[in-house]
């Protein structure tokens, strides 16, 4: 996974509240299991709209989502996660997300940003103007030029920081689990004599 510190760019907005998981990657692509191929599907059904938001030519190539309040809630699908970044996302700042979503991206290296409605609406009603997420600092520099503070998860914070997904966590520990595993192993079977 890489690691995010600072995303930095122009803010696409996407104002829906509510926007559900069925919407940001819809069912019928969901048959792949491999992490790639899911971008082009990206809101797949509105994307057919050419009043969609997210065709806006001054949005192409934004790092930054800016959404709705309570954006991908619904079912859990990492699929979410893998077509917003492969989308060119690395980044979603709204009110408030799906717990399920922002734990799947938190896993794999998408970066979620819960700020003030006031500070949202900015973003939004500003878009595409620039912004920068510090995780570092968990601040984000808006363009008005002031500076908003978000919490994150200490743990899902260093794990992005230092670019680690469940993989990486476990490999770091591969003494310990060398060092259980030696300690457990028995000679022969564990066979009751009948």
């Amino acid at each position: 996974m890489k690691a995010v510190r600072v995303v930095s760019g122009p803010v696409a907005a996407l104002d829906r509240a509510s926007v559900d998981t069925d919407q940001i990657i819809p069912k019928q692509f969901l048959k792949r299991i491999e992490r790639t191929g899911f971008g082009e599907f990206l809101f797949h059904d509105w994307m057919k709209d050419p009043d969609f938001p997210l065709r806006r030519p001054d949005f192409a190539g934004a790092p930054i989502l800016a959404a709705g309040r309570n954006f991908a809630c619904g079912s859990s699908r990492e699929h979410a996660a893998w077509a917003i970044q492969e989308f060119g996302f690395q980044a979603v700042v709204a009110e408030s997300f799906g717990d399920i979503f922002r734990t799947n991206a938190s896993k794999n290296g998408l970066l979620t940003v819960v700020l003030p409605a006031a500070d949202v609406r900015e973003l939004l009603d500003s878009a595409p103007a620039a912004a920068t997420i510090d995780l570092q600092a968990q601040t984000v520099a808006l363009p008005s030029g002031r500076t908003a503070s978000f919490e994150v998860d200490p743990g899902v914070r260093e794990r992005l920081l230092n670019g680690w997904d469940d993989i990486a966590l476990t490999e770091r520990r591969a003494e310990e689990i060398d060092r259980y595993e030696a300690e457990r192993e028995r000679r022969g079977p564990n066979v009751l004599a009948l």
